[in-house]
């Protein structure tokens, strides 16, 4: 395993925040954006100009890469974003597996979603489906699948920390109180960066439980 690694979504919110600490950790970064959002990334990253819903546009950059780092997503994900999450997050992943293939990476972290909840049934089901591509592509991958994410711009879910404590003490709730509970921005990028430097033969899920640990 090398330490090269090809990222998509690497301006968004949690791609921003993982970038510098991989770099901090010795990682190569291959970062995909669009012209423009060159002042969005952090000095010693490889820019990589393409779309991520063209894999065409960016797979000559792929090669050389051990993993391969999928965050991207629609923004502020919502029930009434399903035809976004077919668009994008589904549309973006089918480009993406084909193309970490043909590079011969070896690896694929994804950002998922835990599963399964009572609501954004759409939004759970596409990223059930990005995680069906990678297991058929025979990739050794890592799924990263959080509830919702807190941190700067995220905070109002606190609010329902009370009724998540008390969920957790009811026992015919307790399960889905804990598998959907929230986890912080730091937690998630110490969980990526983790999943980036302890490739598991064949797969690992990272569930809310998990993160929290980070």
């Amino acid at each position: 395993m090398n330490n090269k690694v090809f990222i998509t979504g690497s301006t968004g919110y949690i791609g921003s925040r993982v970038i510098p600490v991989l770099l901090e950790n010795n990682f190569e970064i291959n970062a995909l954006i669009r012209k423009g959002s060159e002042s969005k990334l952090p000095e010693g990253c490889n820019v990589i100009y393409g779309n991520a819903l063209d894999g065409s546009s960016y797979e000559d950059h792929v090669k050389g890469c051990d993993t391969f780092i999928q965050l991207i997503g629609v923004h502020h994900p919502g029930p009434g974003k399903k035809n976004d999450f077919l668009d994008i997050d589904l549309f973006s992943i089918e480009q993406a597996v084909p193309a970490a293939v043909k590079a011969g990476v070896n690896y694929f972290i994804y950002l998922s979603v835990a599963h399964p909840a009572p609501a954004m049934k759409e939004y759970i089901d596409v990223r059930r489906k990005g995680e069906e591509l990678i297991i058929r592509s025979g990739l050794n991958a890592s799924f990263i699948r959080p509830w919702y994410v807190l941190g700067p711009g995220h905070y109002w879910p606190y609010a329902f920390i009370p009724f998540y404590k008390l969920f957790e003490l009811i026992p015919s709730t307790r399960e889905t109180a804990l598998r959907l509970g929230l986890v912080k921005i730091g937690q998630m990028v110490r969980c990526i960066t983790y999943a980036a430097e302890n490739q598991p033969d064949f797969m690992r899920a990272y569930d809310v439980k998990d993160i929290k640990e980070f």
